[in-house]
Formats: C-alpha cells, structure tokens, sequence
C-alpha cells in the first residue's frame, strides 16, 4: 500500500501506526536531521485513504527541511499527519492525541512536533502530558502560543520584497491583494496589507468569515471558486495546498504569488509556468517560514523577541536573494531557493 510512495521518497525514516480505538492512521514522517532534530507540524485531516495522509505527510516534510534550511534555524524537516475517520472532540480527542505523544516521544527526540491544520496550542499542551518533543503549547503551559501572528508577519514581509522587486517599490498603496483562506494566518495577512494601504479581497470557504473580515478591512469577497482568474498585483494562497497546477496557473491574472500555504504547486514543474507567465512566485516554503522562526527562535534558542523579530525580516532579504539568482541564472524561483537550502545542507555536511 505505502511501497511505491516510500521507494520514491528521499527522506529518513517513517513511523507509522493504526490506532484502533480511534481508527487513526497515524504518520510520522522525519525527512533530515542534517542540521538538527526533525520538526513540523501535526496536522489532523480526513483523507481518502491512508496512502493519500502518507504522501500528503511526505511532501510536507520535505518542505519543512527546504523552510527551516532557508530560515537559517538548526532544524531538520519532518511532519506527522493523522488520518482521522473524522475531526475528533472532548474525550475522544484528548486520548487519541495522548496515544500519539507516545509515538513521538518513541522517537527521543528525533522530531518535535507543533500545531498544524486541526490542531491547536491546546491540543499541544495535551501532547506535552507525554512527550517532551513540543513546540507551540500555550503560555500557561510553558510555551510560545500560537505562530500564526508570526507566519503572517513573514508573509506580510514577502510580499513587500516581492513588490519592490516587481514594481521598484515596496509600497503597496494602490496595489490590490487578494487573500484566499482567511483564518489564523490569512485574516491577520489581510489585516496588514489592509494598514499599508492595500486594497483587500478575500475568499474563504467559510462565507460569514470572509464576510465578518471583508467589513472590518473594508475590503471586498470573492466565492472560492472564482478566486483563479482574479485580476489582482498580489494572489496571496493561504488554505491549502496544491492550488498552484497546469490548470490554474495560465488563469492567473496577477504579478505576484507569495501566500502561507504550504505545497502550493501541484508538482515541481510548475514552477517553470510563472517564468513562461511573467509571475514572480515567492516560493513557500521561503515566506511561510515566521511560524517555525518563533517556535524555534524562543522555545529552542532561548532568544528575545527582539531577536526573533529579526529573523522574521530577515525573510525579506531571503525572498530578495532567491530573486536576484532566478534572474541571474534565468531559473524558476523555487530552483533559486533550493540552490540556497541545498548551499546550507552541504555546509552542514561539511
């Protein structure tokens, strides 16, 4: 069942476990511990079938390793998905989330774990009851609390390197950026650009939230279908992921992708399109690294704020330089920005 996906995978190790109780395919996927333990996310979903939670598992790790290279943070990649018959709550949640701290803690250390779609700073401090591979949990419970402020900081800073780099300029009065997916990340994204003087449009699968958020931006709402083909300077994806193909990209009426979703091309080669389009695209694992950048900076560092803060712009020169070698060298942004997280690998090794 899972042969094909692995044999084709360039990572570590997985961990893989049924729980029974819950019906819960469990998925722990550490794909380098090059510059330091695996982290990433757990992510809680509802999937077809447990081969489609395990390749969702592995791209996301892969990515991880590429985001925590380029945010320069001594972490390797990883990710875990659960594959739940269906999202769980009360009791049930909390039992199925302590069997799976066990899991992790299986592994001493091997991957730290963090919140992710479905999951929570909550359901972290649930997980720290077992395991002290945590990341994320709620400041009454020792932790840093949500990262979603911070990843939207990081993207917020993309988006202006991105525009100076489009348009000579990082100023985005006049620009218009259309937000899709608007919730702990997307609705505060939208917040900013909205007090830098953008004009908003927002798309989300929850129509009174995109609604409730449009009125306090004085921005505008789109339906989600008719978000691809939105004439707009910034498309900013910040749901999920693979919305980024051969279909959807010669639709695009933009000049600039740069959103906090992770995976967002389809496949790799989709990458090549934006150069044929003329789109600059910020890659995402590049702009979407301020979550990791907080969790790591303060729980694992032991760094200020101020210092996190810091590393956070430091995302902006970041997006800049994987610019200046795609024009350079005339590739794809995202081969720019691997040269850059292969570069800090091979140090590493060295």
């Amino acid at each position: 069942m899972f042969d094909e996906l692995l044999r084709a995978w360039d990572g570590e190790e997985v961990v893989v476990r049924y729980d029974a109780p819950s019906g819960t395919w469990m998925f722990v996927c550490v794909h380098s511990t090059a510059l330091g333990p695996a982290a990433g996310g757990t992510r809680m979903k509802t999937y077809g079938r447990p081969r489609d939670a395990l390749a969702d598992g592995l791209r996301l790790s892969s990515s991880m390793t590429r985001k925590n290279a380029v945010a320069g943070l001594p972490l390797g990649g990883g990710k875990a998905v659960l594959s739940v018959p269906e999202i769980p709550n009360g009791e049930a949640r909390r039992s199925l989330l302590l069997r799976y701290a066990d899991v992790v803690e299986s592994l001493h250390g091997t991957y730290w774990t963090a919140c992710d779609m479905n999951t929570s700073p909550a359901d972290m401090d649930v997980l720290g009851e077992r395991c002290s591979s945590v990341f994320g949990k709620t400041e009454a419970h020792g932790g840093s609390g949500t990262s979603a402020p911070a990843t939207a900081d990081g993207v917020f800073v993309g988006i202006r390197a991105s525009v100076k780099h489009a348009f000579g300029t990082d100023e985005l009065s006049g620009r218009t950026v259309l937000v899709q997916g608007v919730g702990a990340v997307g609705s505060i994204l939208a917040r900013l650009v909205t007090d830098a003087g953008a004009r908003v449009i927002v798309a989300d699968v929850d129509e009174i939230r995109a609604k409730e958020l449009a009125v306090e931006v004085d921005g505008d709402v789109v339906a989600p279908e008719d978000v691809i083909g939105l004439e707009c300077d910034v498309f900013s994806p910040n749901a999920t992921g693979g919305v980024l193909s051969a279909e959807s990209i010669p639709r695009l009426r933009c000049r600039i992708v740069a959103g906090a979703a992770n995976n967002q091309l389809a496949e790799p080669d989709d990458a090549e399109r934006f150069v044929e389009r003329d789109i600059l695209y910020a890659p995402d694992y590049v702009v979407s690294a301020g979550g990791i950048i907080h969790l790591g900076s303060l729980e694992m560092l032991g760094e200020t704020v101020e210092e996190r803060d810091v590393r956070i712009a430091a995302i902006g020169q970041t997006v800049t330089e994987v610019f200046q070698i795609a024009d350079v060298e005339r590739i794809s942004t995202e081969r720019a920005a691997d040269r850059i997280v292969q570069q800090r690998l091979a140090e590493s090794a060295r």
